[in-house]
């Protein structure tokens, strides 16, 4: 039969679908690509549902506070699809849930029938069916799930439940004829109440209203069960082919950044450009570390990747936000409000965690502007001032408001993190400043290149620093030269300050150069000695000890060689060392100190991958 097109709706719904997305990327930051992709997936779903054969599936991926969950809903309203619309978190470990099914959730929401809907299946990573070792998950909930996403047809359960009703409202008819015959007074013709006629509804799939099914009687509403049990239709499965099924989630084996979620001092735009090579790839491969491969492949190919952030998508953050104070100050107390840059690089610098995304620079914004403005506009208001000006005095640690010529305010204020900061002691400033040092001239020596970042002073507890390299291709050479890296820390210490005076900064160092090693050896056979791969197990034991010794030396080789390069570079590391005592250094900075010392480092881009020049070996070779 050809499908009746109504193109006057269409043509409604494609100006809807266009306003949605206008009005979607005015509020989201750094994300209009993903709500292009999102638009291009949904739109044959939106215009035409009628035409699909199977739902579409469409996976949003990205670390937390990215707006994802957010875009889902916001996208709902603004197609004005709130009233088919259901939010589902499914979890193995979940036990304080009475669902056990998709098919009762979408029960619960009066929505499992075959009308178009959106199902949102949020924070997916915690229904894994594999656990750590990759063994199967032995769980009973949930499992049409894996149906839904199949062919969209979720088989019926409720065939007990349909016996159960018939059986008592057969039973109750008979009770109350027999009553009736005795002289009570007893309507037969009642009908049979709202609660009973919602669970009828669905599992008849019966095409009037609740209302009018509550107003039925027994006597008809049996007419209809056995009509449908004979037909057998009320136990075939409901088909959800016109469903718009999203799956969100984040997945830490992808974005291996989303472990530093307690960083704030590295640069957001260094975040960003490593998320931007996660491809679709990576993200099946994180999924088959979390679920079965029949299951994986049921997700469909429609991946969305969310990157994290720019610096310039905070900066945009932090300015509508404070925007948003401003105009509701204007707006409630008619007061004017500027606010100066050197505040908003103040929320900047102690509200901005790039792997954590948006939450916490709106806490911050609330703690720094908010909370201290509502101060000053009560002093404006009790002198009638109309206009406060805001500014950060950085070397006076205060926030000032002035009123007018002649009249100001100001409170002490230094920023959370910017306490912290404080905190690091000169000495130990000059520790770490050696030890990150020793990192960069190993890796500026080496391969050629400057360090991303560079920095001694961080927002921790502890004085700690940070050497951030570029993506580097692991080759043979370039794994004994990123261990060599790794090592030139703890011994840039014992050249500068002597063995007895080196900390135990270097334990994080040795095990990443320790399990590079392993690699060399164990699972690549760079090692000419070692050819096995002695990370497999075949179903049998495999002694990995014979490995040990060869290891061991290997590491003693590298360090005595990084320890040569690091003395005939002493020069380099000790004037890379001064300079990084203010704190912080970036790559022209390293660029310029590197060439005062016949160093050439070249300065790459965040996205830069490091790797030989394989095509022009070829080709020479032909």
């Amino acid at each position: 039969m050809a499908l009746t097109i109504d193109r006057d709706a269409i043509r409604e719904r494609n100006e809807r679908l266009v306003a949605a997305s206008a009005e979607l990327k005015s509020f989201f930051i750094g994300i209009d690509h993903i709500i292009d992709e999102v638009m291009n997936a949904i739109r044959i779903w939106y215009l035409m549902p009628d035409v699909l054969s199977r739902p579409i599936i469409l996976n949003l991926w990205g670390m937390t506070g990215v707006g994802k969950t957010d875009l889902i809903r916001r996208l709902v309203k603004a197609i004005d699809f709130q009233d088919r619309f259901c939010e589902v978190e499914l979890s193995n470990g979940d036990t304080t849930s009475w669902w056990t099914s998709v098919g009762q959730v979408l029960d619960g929401n009066q929505m499992n029938d075959p009308n178009p809907k959106i199902i949102l299946f949020d924070e997916i990573q915690r229904f894994n069916t594999l656990d750590a070792d990759g063994k199967p998950l032995e769980s009973t909930k949930f499992t049409d799930f894996w149906e839904l996403l199949s062919d969209g047809r979720l088989a019926k359960r409720q065939r007990d439940d349909l016996d159960y009703y018939l059986q008592d409202m057969t039973y109750t008819m008979r009770d109350q004829r027999k009553r009736k015959e005795k002289g009570e007074e007893i309507d037969l013709e009642a009908g049979i109440g709202y609660w009973e006629a919602q669970s009828l509804k669905r599992m008849l799939a019966m095409p009037e209203e609740v209302a009018d099914i509550a107003e039925m009687s027994r006597a008809v509403i049996i007419g209809r069960i056995q009509a449908a049990k004979k037909s057998k239709r009320v136990y075939e499965p409901v088909d959800h082919s016109k469903s718009l099924i999203i799956i969100s989630g984040n997945l830490d084996e992808a974005f291996s950044m989303a472990r530093m979620a307690g960083e704030s001092d590295v640069d957001a735009d260094i975040f960003h450009a490593f998320t931007q090579k996660i491809t679709m790839v990576d993200v099946k491969g994180a999924l088959t570390r979390r679920f079965k491969p029949e299951q994986v492949s049921r997700f469909g190919n429609i991946h969305l990747i969310y990157t994290s952030l720019r610096k310039v998508d905070f900066e945009r953050l932090i300015a509508r936000d404070i925007e948003r104070v401003v105009t509701s100050a204007k707006q409630h107390f008619g007061v004017t409000v500027k606010i100066s840059p050197a505040v908003h690089e103040l929320v900047y610098r102690n509200g901005v965690f790039p792997v954590q995304g948006v939450r916490p620079v709106f806490s911050s914004v609330i703690d720094i502007v908010e909370s201290n403005l509502s101060r000053f506009l009560f002093e404006a208001l009790m002198d009638g001032h109309k206009r406060i000006d805001i500014n950060y005095d950085v070397p006076g640690k205060r926030l000032a408001a002035k009123f007018s010529r002649a009249s100001s305010s100001s409170v002490p204020y230094v920023g959370r993190l910017d306490k912290v900061r404080q905190r690091n002691v000169a000495d130990v400033v000059a520790n770490v400043s050696v030890h990150e040092a020793g990192h960069a001239v190993a890796y500026s020596v080496l391969f050629g290149l400057a360090p991303l970042q560079l920095s001694s002073k961080v927002a921790s507890s502890y004085a700690a620093g940070f050497t951030f390299p570029h993506d580097i291709h692991e080759t043979r050479d370039q794994m004994i030269s990123k261990i060599k890296v790794y090592l030139a820390g703890g011994i840039a210490e014992d050249i500068v300050f002597g063995p007895g005076k080196a900390t135990s900064g270097r334990a994080s160092d040795r095990v990443t150069a320790t399990e590079l090693t392993i690699d060399f050896v164990r699972k690549y056979g760079f090692d000419r000695e070692f050819q096995a791969n002695y990370t497999l197990e075949y179903g049998y034991s495999m002694d990995k000890s014979a490995t040990d010794s060869d290891i061991e030396k290997l590491i003693t080789r590298l360090v005595a060689e990084t320890h040569e390069m690091l003395i005939e570079h002493k020069a380099f590391l000790i004037d890379l060392a001064d300079e990084l005592q203010v704190g912080k250094l970036e790559a022209p900075q390293v660029v310029t100190i590197a060439a005062r010392h016949g160093v050439i480092a070249e300065m790459k881009a965040e996205g830069y991958l490091h790797l030989p020049d394989y095509q022009t070996t070829l080709e020479s070779g032909r």
